[in-house]
């Protein structure tokens, strides 16, 4: 029997709630206890909330994912990007190709040895899924990300080089999936010809089109948020501007993330006065404990089972990748020790961009598109479990963490 919704939330908060408690006496990461409560209370394990409940609570993470990224947008002032600028512009590529780079090598290498694909063929199965699998590996989660830093209250100058790096990589995990797509499919189907549009213009036009978007309701905002009279009142125009943008968004097709983004980044750097984000503070640990539990509710113990070796490849790789491409462009960029040591550890965070990219390429390749989608739905569990705790040794050992 389905479970009623209002109940299953309840259920989420307190049981949240007591996850991040138990997670914070053990000294880690309080997200860490929410995601582990939620795999808990899953259709794999307890079976206490469950597959079409959740299903029906997926909107959930398209609203809490865009309050988050409003968030980031709003921690990207121009006066701290431009002491930085050199920085985040060599870390922010060289990261991600990092990442694509040593992923594809790694799985076009192991491919043959780890799956059983019959009949597969090196240029037509094995290089396209990793391909594929390395472009979908340069996002970085957002949530997660921002849930480290409110829970231990970090500022500096790594801290500011993470959100720019953070908010610049899904914007980079899209232009490199369309890219690997335009390769991959032509090598796929033996066709052999790639559509420069498809790879460019497609992906660039949604960005520039997610831009516009953030860009209205940052106006449509400014003008709301003059009108309100109190933090109350303000907190409505917040709540109910990204809400509306998440359904516009949907409706053109380009990418709510960018668009709250650019909401928050229009704001912070023309409002003279910051109360539209103030008023999101006394909400943001309700939003991160029901979205890291629901998160973790979609933890699938079917698909942990059969791609579980090549899902500890991808985490491999991509975290390798990762970190080696931001400790190059540090180094390039002559970044202060702490962005150069430990920034790398704070970036390996992944989710829901990553999940949304190889659901879009998934249906692309009926050959081995369900093998590219357990894989990589099996590694964002690994990373989830690993990554939070990294992100907090990486704040502390740069010094930024303002609260224990």
């Amino acid at each position: 029997m389905e479970m009623n919704l209002v109940l299953a939330i309840g259920i989420m908060i307190i049981v949240g709630f007591f996850g991040g408690l138990v997670a914070r006496k053990f000294k880690l990461p309080m997200i860490l206890g929410y995601i582990i409560v939620g795999m808990l209370l899953s259709p794999s394990l307890l079976n206490v909330i469950h597959a079409e409940t959740i299903k029906n609570l997926n909107v959930i993470v398209d609203v809490g994912l865009s309050i988050i990224a409003f968030l980031i947008g709003g921690a990207l002032s121009l006066k701290s990007l431009r002491k930085l600028g050199k920085i985040i512009a060599w870390i922010t590529p060289l990261q991600s190709l990092g990442a694509w780079f040593l992923v594809t090598l790694g799985l076009a290498l192991l491919g043959p040895f780890i799956l059983n694909i019959e009949g597969a063929t090196f240029s037509q199965v094995y290089f396209p899924l990793a391909f594929v699998i390395g472009a979908v590996s340069c996002a970085t989660a957002p949530a997660a990300t921002m849930a480290i830093i409110h829970e231990y209250k970090a500022r500096g100058s790594m801290t500011t080089t993470l959100l720019a790096v953070v908010a610049l990589d899904d914007a980079v995990a899209v232009i490199a999936t369309a890219i690997a797509l335009g390769i991959s499919l032509p090598l796929a189907s033996g066709a052999g010809s790639v559509s420069l549009f498809r790879m460019l213009g497609v992906p660039l036009l949604e960005i520039a089109g997610s831009v516009a978007v953030g860009l209205i309701f940052g106006l449509l905002l400014m003008y709301m948020s003059r009108l309100a009279r109190t933090p109350e009142f303000i907190l409505v125009a917040v709540l109910g501007n990204i809400v509306v943008c998440v359904g516009i968004s949907d409706l053109l097709g380009v990418s709510s993330i960018l668009a709250c983004m650019m909401i928050g980044f229009f704001l912070v750097n023309t409002l003279k006065k910051g109360e539209v984000f103030h008023v999101i503070e006394g909400i943001e640990d309700l939003v991160f404990v029901v979205f890291f539990v629901l998160a973790g509710l979609h933890f699938d113990l079917g698909v942990m089972r059969s791609a579980g070796v090549l899902a500890l490849l991808i985490v491999l790789f991509r975290c390798t990748g990762k970190y080696t491409g931001t400790r190059i462009g540090a180094t390039i960029s002559h970044a202060p020790d702490a962005i150069k040591k430990y920034l790398g550890l704070a970036l390996l965070p992944k989710a829901g961009v990553t999940i949304g990219l190889i659901l879009l390429a998934e249906r692309a390749f009926p050959l081995f598109g369900a093998i590219m989608l357990n894989a990589v739905l099996a590694s964002v569990i690994i990373n989830e479990l690993i990554a939070p705790p990294l992100s907090k040794y990486a704040i502390f050992k740069a010094g930024e963490a303002g609260a224990a």
